[in-house]
């Protein structure tokens, strides 16, 4: 395998530094964490783009730049449990498994899912379930944090109840082709959004509303 260390400081110092991305578990865990071991094979040489890569119809593996602001954002502690949906081939729960006390990555493609799992297969603080995204993990929740690795117009009733209270989840929220990523927090049983920065997303399938039956 390529050492692409060099490249990876490249990333961290033009794509995720001068972003306003300044904690030290998120910024020590994408210098360690090789992303180009979690991408397909196909695209290892585009790893480092500041692009979204394509993983399947309505997917991608977020930017560094919008994941990094996200993960900031989302500001999760080191005591705490985080589900991350829409997992593809690893990359963000290999990057929480050095923040977080340990993660669920759900993955609706099986292919992917296996993979995942094969790549995350030293992270002893990461398991993988293959499942709808929708449907998340209850089993295994709740949930300090949820990450919603895509776009979104809704957040799936079943994954809003996996949260504790006073946890939080981050996404991306689209309206058209503009979108914002934010920050949702349970409080009382009812979620508060705050606005984090603008970004864009494929809607992942099943996070947007059915359209409405018109005559």
């Amino acid at each position: 395998m390529t050492d692409l260390t060099a490249t990876r400081v490249t990333m961290v110092d033009t794509q995720v530094r001068p972003n306003d991305v300044t904690k030290f578990p998120i910024i020590a865990a994408m210098l360690e964490v090789p992303r180009e071991a979690h991408v397909p094979d196909a695209l290892r040489g585009a790893a480092y783009m500041g692009e979204h890569l394509p993983l399947g119809p309505a997917r991608v593996m977020l930017e560094p730049r919008a994941l990094a602001k996200l993960l900031d954002a989302l500001d999760v502690q080191p005591d705490e449990r985080v589900l991350v949906i829409g997992a593809g081939y690893g990359y963000t729960a290999a990057l929480l498994a050095r923040i977080a006390d340990s993660v669920v990555a759900v993955e609706e493609d099986k292919a992917m899912a296996d993979e995942a799992a094969r790549r995350l297969a030293a992270e002893v603080r990461v398991t993988v379930r293959q499942g709808a995204l929708t449907t998340g993990a209850s089993t295994d929740g709740p949930y300090d944090a949820i990450l919603v690795e895509g776009g979104a117009v809704t957040l799936p009733a079943a994954l809003a109840g996996q949260l504790k209270s006073g946890g939080r989840v981050g996404a991306i929220f689209m309206e058209g082709a503009l979108g914002t990523a934010r920050i949702g927090y349970l409080i009382d049983g009812a979620y508060s959004w705050r606005q984090a920065f603008n970004a864009a997303a494929p809607v992942l399938p099943g996070f947007a509303p059915e359209p409405a039956f018109q005559l």
